[in-house]
């Protein structure tokens, strides 16, 4: 009987020597999470039916288990590389099956789709027209299509006129003679086909707390459809137009459609008349050109935002991630995944941050969680726990040998 209680210790310590080299291999694996083996006794009853004489039979591997506690976060370069803060795994589709990873080192390959380098491809919510997620995760793809250009229809203007300007004396206004106006401002207005076209606002003061505006594009004045003059009240701000804007009269632009715009002296910046100087607080305009996808940004909530070359930039996805009641449930598939079992539950999938969901570090990897030196101490003991039952094989063999050659 000492026979099988040595061998099954000798199996058990060659499967603690089995998973402690696997966690020392794996010391630089990217979201690698260390196992561990759980022992117990062989117990077959008691002996001659006393049972303060029952003997234990050896002992057997009862689980491997692995440790899903938080591995030391690095910083990369590489925006595409996620760490996860927190609880929580990466959803990923690996030739249509959901696979679940801690291991974040993603790229985009020559179709735009974000991926590993075993090729499974990180799973996304899209997003409605409010940039939240909706429906179920599919594939992330990156769409690297230009973005359409925007014509200007809207400009919000918040200037401030000094109070004590001087009324214009210098008849009829002429943007080329300094004296015919008090102040003007520049900005840029983009037609239906992104072409920029230089705008000049000119303000000229009328009479006490009174401006006429003034509305150039490419050098040509552009006439408004009402009034184009602004009077202030005594508080400083605006009495008329009761609303606060002016618009333009519909403008041809050679090849692009007709712009018509509206100046919006009333926005979140107002245009006022105080005793300060002239100063531009505000000159907003909803307009913008074609824009290049310049890069691309993942928050801590997993919102994948594209920044494009004109200033705009777009959410082109949610990365999903998956908890379970009981990771440790889940089922090793290789390349640093883990599959869905019954054991494991069904996975409750979210964006980071909500419910037991981490939250998500761009730019960088979560290193494993293998204490080497706690792997070297754990090898060490399971060499000197071989070592002892093989010497009660040793002894077993030496005891079985001298009954037999008893005379």
């Amino acid at each position: 009987m000492a026979f099988e209680t040595a061998i099954s210790g000798l199996n058990a310590a060659t499967t603690q020597l089995d998973i402690a080299s696997n966690n020392i291999a794996n010391v630089n694996t990217n979201g690698f999470k260390q196992s561990r083996a759980e022992f117990s006794d062989i117990y077959t009853g008691s002996n001659l039916g006393v049972s303060s004489l029952a003997v234990s039979r050896g002992v057997r591997t009862a689980a491997i288990t692995q440790q899903f506690d938080q591995g030391n976060i690095k910083s990369t370069n590489n925006n595409f590389d996620l760490a996860i803060s927190g609880g929580g795994f990466f959803v990923l589709s690996d030739n249509g099956s959901q696979v679940y990873s801690r291991a974040g080192a993603f790229g985009v390959d020559r179709s735009g789709f974000v991926t590993n380098s075993a090729g499974q491809k990180l799973m996304a919510f899209q997003v409605d027209a409010a940039g939240l997620p909706a429906g179920s995760p599919v594939e992330l793809q990156i769409d690297t299509s230009d973005v359409a250009p925007n014509a200007t229809s809207t400009i919000g203007v918040g200037i401030n006129l000094r109070a004590a300007a001087p009324v214009v004396t210098v008849t009829p206004f002429d943007p080329n003679v300094a004296g015919s106006y008090t102040n003007s401002s520049s900005m840029t207005f983009y037609d239906s086909l992104g072409g920029a076209h230089d705008g000049v606002l000119y303000f000229v003061k009328t009479a006490a707390n009174t401006y006429d505006t003034h509305l150039l594009m490419d050098g040509v004045e552009i006439p408004p459809s009402a009034s184009g003059t602004l009077t202030f009240g005594t508080d400083g701000k605006i009495l008329t137009p009761a609303t606060g804007q002016v618009a333009y009269t519909s403008t041809a632009v050679p090849g692009a459609a007709n712009m018509a715009m509206t100046l919006d002296y009333a926005g979140a910046t107002p245009t006022t008349q105080f005793g300060d100087t002239y100063s531009v607080n505000a000159l907003d305009q909803n307009g913008y050109t074609t824009g290049r996808l310049a890069t691309i940004q993942i928050d801590e909530t997993g919102q994948v935002f594209a920044r494009y070359t004109n200033g705009q930039s777009r959410v082109q996805g949610v990365v999903a991630m998956a908890n379970f009641a009981n990771p440790q449930g889940l089922r090793q598939a290789g390349n640093n995944a883990w599959i869905e079992t019954f054991g494991s539950g069904v996975p409750l999938v979210g964006r980071g941050g909500s419910a037991r969901l981490g939250t998500i570090q761009a730019g960088s990897l979560e290193d494993s969680n293998v204490n080497l030196t706690e792997e070297l101490v754990k090898l060490i003991m399971a060499q000197r726990n071989f070592q002892a039952n093989a010497q009660v094989i040793q002894t077993e063999d030496r005891v079985t040998q001298t009954l037999m050659n008893m005379r």
